[in-house]
């Protein structure tokens, strides 16, 4: 029996193309694991009404983790749009599959490393090693939306805010709202998590991303926290700033920040940011992380123009396969994997369209794999 099992989930568009790449590495890794395919993407919502199936669900409730590549998203209309004959007009809604794995598992940690290779020439500085914590679960994308304005919602907000008499003239058709919910223990938890990840790396700092002079009350229990967890942790300073300002420190001073926290939405944003600083989303991976399961994901989309041909950065999914096998403990492998990534770059035969090469993602990966 495998030491572990670990679902594939590759999706669609170039989410096939990166697991390939995924594949190769992790074949000459030689992992004591199983490897089960699970269904998620596009094609299982337009012919089943279901991007994320029951059936994919049962199986990571087996499997100690899962690796994650790419699905074709679209708004509502276009999603229904797209629906077999049978299945339009049945009141089928789209939802987020990775948004509903998050919160289905409570993967209430999303870990975004952002790091500077060296010979990358896609670098703004290669002196950058960011790590982003975004809270995963909760904010505003916990989902908790109203269009068009419930009345008795409406009732009730106007009851408990006088900021809704601004609104009073508006009809409830006009009129969206989205909820940004924190909870006490959701903000705990993800700070702890990066306090705890800045004291076994080294970090000296850890800064929190947030906007508590205006958006006081969910920001404001943000902060609040952060302050009491910051003082369990006498070595490590914690910094505060607001997320406007954050993304301009990022661009001026980016060397001067490790360890980042923030918010599901604030999180989303300055973690993109520090993608584009080490090279892009080609680069960038991340972890969506709970207590019992973990997947882990390239953060790039599916870029269906691109599906099957295989010319895209592989980077980013086999970054992704290190933080799990750090996540699985297999630390020294994780290491060698990063290094083997990190030597291929530096070398430069094997680069993409987007660092400036002709090599194809599994050339890429091929490359990796001869490092290990």
């Amino acid at each position: 029996m495998a030491k572990y099992r670990i679902a594939l989930m590759p999706g669609d568009g170039i989410g096939n193309d990166v697991m390939d790449a995924a594949k190769i590495v992790l074949d000459k890794i030689a992992l004591d694991a199983e490897y089960i395919p699970a269904d998620i993407g596009w094609e299982f919502w337009r012919t089943e009404g279901e991007a994320l199936p029951e059936r994919t669900l049962a199986t990571l409730e087996s499997c100690d983790c899962a690796l994650f590549a790419a699905i074709t998203s679209k708004p509502k209309e276009e999603a229904e749009a797209e629906l077999i004959p049978e299945l339009k007009g049945t009141g089928l809604v789209y939802r987020s599959p990775i948004v509903r794995l998050r919160q289905r598992f409570d993967l209430y940690t999303n870990l975004r490393p952002c790091k500077a290779f060296k010979g990358n020439p896609l670098n703004y500085r290669d002196d950058i090693d960011m790590v982003v914590f975004r809270e995963n679960t909760q904010g505003l994308y916990a989902g908790v939306e109203f269009h068009p304005l419930p009345a008795e919602v409406r009732a009730a907000l106007e009851a408990h805010s006088p900021n809704m008499a601004a609104f009073s003239g508006v009809s409830s058709d006009d009129i969206a709202v989205s909820t940004r919910i924190f909870t006490r223990e959701g903000c705990q938890r993800i700070v702890r998590v990066a306090f705890e990840y800045a004291k076994k790396f080294g970090y000296p700092t850890v800064t929190l991303v947030e906007k508590a002079n205006v958006i006081r009350e969910t920001s404001g229990l943000m902060v609040r926290e952060a302050r009491k967890i910051a003082a369990e942790y006498p070595g490590i300073e914690l910094w505060e700033t607001n997320v406007d300002a954050m993304v301009m420190w990022m661009v001026k001073n980016p060397q001067d920040y490790g360890v980042l926290v923030s918010s599901n939405m604030f999180g989303d944003i300055i973690s993109d940011l520090a993608a584009q600083l080490v090279g892009g989303l080609g680069f960038a991976a991340s972890g969506n992380i709970g207590d019992r399961l973990a997947i882990f994901e390239p953060t790039h989309g599916s870029a269906p123009k691109y599906a099957g041909l295989y010319k895209v950065n592989p980077a980013a999914m086999l970054l992704a396969t290190k933080l799990m096998l750090d996540w699985l403990g297999e630390t020294e492998t994780a290491q060698v994997l990063q290094q083997a990534i990190a030597d291929v770059i530096a070398e430069g035969k094997a680069r993409t369209y987007d660092m400036g090469g002709d090599s194809g993602t599994l050339d890429v990966a091929r490359a990796v794999a001869e490092r290990l």
